[in-house]
């Protein structure tokens, strides 16, 4: 799948939960020249981030684990929508090889914790908090980087840090969190692929 310079670049953003993130980067790009959130995918059927699609007026796909290992599906919604970057905003499902092929170094996703701290299978949303909190960790935080073929271990792009303290619930701890998802996601998103587009 090729990039084209000089034309609005499309993002696929998929999620699996509430969408608060895909709600943000489709707020930060609503009125951008240069990037455009063209459909939301979601593995989920009752994921929150359908109706936050709806309300958006952006299409929305639920798809099956099935439709995702075999890639002709979803692979052929995204060729038929355009879409140049994949963005992970609470996707839990690990990217098959199918699309780190065809999307190389264009699937960005977004992680609760200080990577490679408490990152891996089966480290995601609470999980991460918990971790963070039993640990006795003082700064927590987020990261944003590169998919690749293994868990959370793609090329760190950005982190933000937020201090905590022993007293703090593992629910305190998300919410800080994801207050610095919210603020710096979708500006890291356009400046990644402002980056990508500028070198080809």
């Amino acid at each position: 799948m090729l990039l084209h310079k000089g034309k609005k670049i499309n993002i696929a953003v998929f999620a699996s939960g509430g969408g608060s993130n895909a709600r943000e980067i489709i707020k930060y790009f609503k009125d951008s020249e240069k990037v455009n959130v063209c459909l939301i995918l979601t593995n989920n059927p009752a994921a929150g981030v359908i109706k936050i699609a709806k309300e958006s007026g952006i299409p929305c796909t639920v798809f099956s684990r099935e439709n995702f290992r075999d890639g002709e599906k979803i692979s052929g919604i995204l060729s038929c929508f355009k879409s140049d970057f994949i963005i992970l905003a609470g996707f839990l499902w690990m990217v098959p090889g199918y699309l780190l092929t065809q999307y190389k170094d264009r699937i960005i996703n977004i992680h609760p914790s200080l990577l490679p701290r408490f990152g891996g299978k089966g480290m995601y949303g609470h999980f991460v908090h918990e971790a963070v909190k039993k640990s006795g960790e003082s700064v927590t935080g987020m990261t944003i980087h590169v998919v690749n073929e293994k868990y959370d271990e793609g090329k760190i792009i950005f982190q933000a840090k937020c201090n905590i303290n022993p007293e703090m619930s593992a629910d305190e701890i998300a919410s800080e969190v994801l207050k610095l998802e919210h603020k710096y996601y979708p500006q890291i998103i356009d400046k990644y692929i402002a980056e990508f587009t500028r070198k080809l």
